[in-house]
């Protein structure tokens, strides 16, 4: 996902229904989650590796694009689970952040399937936070979406040339494991969770202009009335 210098004007809908209001969005650390799905998750296959491996492996890697037909299979197919303690996944990671970071075509998130491989890694820059840090999320799932729903412009890595007007929830809830492999759940709203949305669409095969038919048949309302939470807004234009 990239980032331009621009501005842009955000509008508020609901989908359908009313929205119940959030309060404050915290990190929130599971107690203890009984088995989940992703601890039956493998390690990298060899195609995987041979990726991860090639050439010098604290560079940048080659970003996918939908213009490529090989490539666009790649990104249109559904990532599987990583192994959180898999030996190669803070190469991956660390070439990720490079990739997203190359200042030639930088991005404010990047997901594994962008660099060619269909695991459930993501990289997310984190505008909610001080200093506006990048980090990485290993098999994030949204587990609960808001029907407020934010307007924004959208372009990706992935597809030149383009952007487009997206609908994208304004609040959302993530589970996703650390480094430790314990489950993590946190809220997340604004345009940090635009990020998130978009970046998670690229692990289930789906690219933004394909939320565009779908926008074509639902329905929503503008809202003009007062939010009872307080929301903070991003003046960025999204370019994921």
């Amino acid at each position: 996902m990239k980032l331009k210098n621009s501005y842009t004007v955000i509008s508020y809908f609901l989908l359908m229904a009313t929205t119940p209001a959030l309060a404050q969005v915290k990190a929130v650390s599971t107690t203890e989650k009984s088995k989940m799905e992703h601890t039956k998750a493998e390690g990298f296959n060899k195609h995987e590796k041979e990726i991860i491996l090639f050439g010098d492996k604290h560079s940048k890697l080659h970003v996918y694009q939908t213009t490529d037909k090989s490539e666009l299979k790649v990104l249109k197919n559904v990532s599987l689970d990583i192994h959180h303690a898999d030996p190669l996944l803070p190469i991956l990671k660390a070439r990720m952040l490079l990739t997203v970071q190359d200042p030639a075509h930088s991005g404010v998130g990047i997901a594994a399937p962008q660099i060619g491989i269909n695991r459930n890694i993501i990289w997310v820059q984190r505008f909610d936070k001080n200093d506006d840090p990048f980090e990485c999320y290993i098999n994030p799932k949204i587990t609960w979406k808001s029907q407020l729903i934010r307007l924004g412009t959208e372009g990706c890595l992935s597809i030149p040339d383009r952007k487009e007007s997206i609908h994208r929830s304004y609040a959302i809830r993530i589970q996703y494991q650390d480094k430790e492999g314990q489950v993590i759940e946190e809220n997340i709203e604004g345009f940090t969770a635009v990020i998130f949305q978009h970046e998670i669409d690229h692990l289930n095969g789906i690219l933004y202009p394909d939320r565009l038919d779908e926008e074509a048949s639902a329905g929503y309302i503008e809202l003009n009335e007062k939010i009872p939470f307080s929301l903070q807004i991003q003046k960025k234009t999204i370019l994921p």
